[in-house]
């Protein structure tokens, strides 16, 4: 019954990877201080999201509705609020130093807040399914799966810009926009 779910889910990750950055190095300090900044707040909101996700998946195969319902409820919930941690933190750390920055965090932010929204409207759609009718609960889930694939295939681009060239490289150096490390599918917590 949550299959799809799991299945638009595994699209979503590559919003959260989006944000972990990969490249090389450059030793601009001012640059690395910013990714640091932004970093040391990242961490513990990928570990959320990947603990949601990782709790969604684990429903795949339940079959009493009300708790599948409560499982993907409490997840989107805990994605939304760590979006819009994101977003702050990135807010928070002010434009990037480099060409562009007040315009790049701004589009991130504004994204970041948009996906924390959406993410609480998915949780507003999966409480206001009918559990009682298995059927039309199923129904209902699909059409939170479908909603949820679009979400996950929506741009990321402002995420993309923040990461491009110094800035990239300096936060793919830092070890809190890594990441989480996992141990048989699960989240480590730390």
């Amino acid at each position: 019954m949550n299959k799809k779910l799991v299945a638009a889910l595994s699209g979503g990750a590559a919003l959260v990877l989006a944000l972990t950055g990969c490249g090389g190095g450059d030793d601009d300090k001012k640059v690395n201080d910013w990714a640091k900044s932004v970093c040391d707040e990242v961490q513990p909101q990928l570990k959320k999201i990947q603990g949601a996700n990782t709790a969604i998946q684990g429903a795949a195969d339940e079959q009493d509705s009300k708790k599948l319902q409560q499982t993907d409820s409490k997840a989107f919930q805990e994605i939304s609020e760590s979006y819009g941690a994101l977003a702050k933190a990135v807010n928070k750390a002010g434009p990037p130093p480099v060409d562009s920055g007040d315009k790049t965090q701004k589009q991130a932010v504004k994204e970041l807040n948009a996906t924390s929204g959406s993410y609480t409207k998915l949780k507003s759609a999966i409480d206001k399914l009918d559990t009682s009718d298995k059927s039309k609960f199923a129904q209902g889930l699909a059409g939170v799966a479908d909603e949820l694939d679009k979400l996950s295939k929506s741009g990321d681009q402002a995420l993309q810009k923040l990461q491009e060239g110094k800035v990239g490289s300096a936060m793919a150096k830092q070890p809190g926009c890594q990441k989480p490390k996992t141990a048989g599918g699960a989240t480590t917590q730390s």
